[in-house]
């Protein structure tokens, strides 16, 4: 195996790892406050503010986990009209396009935590219940770029590798009547 590939593998472990966790524990978390108030009368405060968090945060990783897999909402119209290179030329833009937006947006969320004047470290901003400083909530603004920009990159060097031919996969339409089909087959 080699050291990319590797590397796109750990990468992507730690997303679904952040992404799963997020979700586990908000979950669990809100499930525990609502059985302490309901049958202890007895709310937990922080769990509220800490469920938003860790669902904030695995939106975002799940959000960039899923441009390694190609499960974002495209529109392939454009796509779909253009002869083989030009379909290839067009998604190596578009991964381009995805990498320079992920860039800003990182930098600015990096930025907004991070400016010696107006950033949220230096104002010293702490949560209501959890007393923790914000910036450590808003860190996923960056970090999640950053993810999401390896991920591009790594899906980037399987399209660059991939015959101009091929590189379409199955339209949307075409994977619907696909499923109907086989649904169909199953129903005789």
């Amino acid at each position: 195996m080699k050291l990319i590939d590797l590397f796109d593998k750990i990468v992507r472990g730690i997303l679904i790892f952040l992404t799963s966790f997020g979700i586990a524990g908000g979950i669990l978390l809100a499930f525990i406050n609502v059985v302490a108030r309901f049958v202890f009368h007895e709310g937990i405060d922080w769990a509220f503010e800490l469920t938003n968090y860790l669902f904030i945060w695995s939106a975002f990783f799940g959000a960039a986990y899923l441009f390694r897999i190609g499960g974002h909402i495209k529109v392939t119209l454009i796509l779909d009209l253009l002869p083989d290179k030009l379909a290839k030329l067009d998604v190596l833009l578009v991964d381009l396009i995805i990498i320079a937006y992920l860039a800003i947006v990182g930098y600015f969320g990096y930025l907004f935590i991070f400016d010696p004047d107006l950033g949220v470290y230096s104002s010293g901003e702490v949560s209501v219940d959890l007393g923790i400083p914000m910036w450590i909530p808003y860190i996923v603004i960056p970090l999640s770029s950053l993810f999401g920009i390896l991920m591009v990159i790594f899906k980037m060097k399987e399209d660059i590798a991939t015959p101009a031919e091929k590189i379409r996969g199955k339209s949307e339409s075409e994977m619907i009547i696909e499923e109907v089909r086989e649904n169909m087959g199953e129903v005789k």
